[in-house]
């Protein structure tokens, strides 16, 4: 079991007795982001996360033993390099807990973890409007070049 500590911020793999503030913070992320309120994908990724056949994980940060953050993760291939690395697919901390280092200690605890694995990048993506995690971001990551799209099916 990996453990990181930033300040009082303790990260560690999500367990099943973390469903319930998980899916709370989960419910909370989907609403920032807009999503509509749909428990059978709040249900599907909780399944997800908890079968390990399946490439999603999780980590969660504590601060007093109360879940305040999560990280959805993902290995994947990088065929350019030949090499691999984790993906960060959604990040989040419970507003109360903004600004006691629950972000970094996830993405710290993310490139631990790459660099234990052999891996060589940490990569996510985040909204152009998201000014106030892109300054975290900024001091821990290199931004780079690259354009996003999606194509629709």
């Amino acid at each position: 079991m990996m453990t990181s500590m930033s300040t009082s911020v303790v990260v560690r793999p999500i367990e099943p007795g973390d469903h319930e503030a998980w899916q709370r913070l989960f419910h909370a992320y989907r609403t920032f982001y807009e999503y509509d309120e749909e428990q059978d994908v709040v249900d599907r990724v909780w399944g997800w996360i908890n079968d390990d056949t399946h490439e999603t994980n999780a980590l969660v940060a504590l601060v007093d033993d109360e879940v305040v953050g999560f990280a959805h993760h993902r290995e994947f291939a990088r065929p350019s390099s030949g090499k691999r690395g984790l993906y960060l697919d959604d990040l989040f901390t419970e507003p109360d807990a903004r600004g006691k280092g629950v972000g970094r200690a996830l993405i710290s605890a993310l490139g631990e973890m790459a660099q234990w694995r052999g891996y060589n990048k940490v990569r996510w993506i985040t909204a152009e409007d998201n000014h106030t995690a892109q300054r975290l971001y900024d001091d821990l990551a290199e931004k780079t070049t690259w354009v996003t799209y999606d194509y629709r099916v």
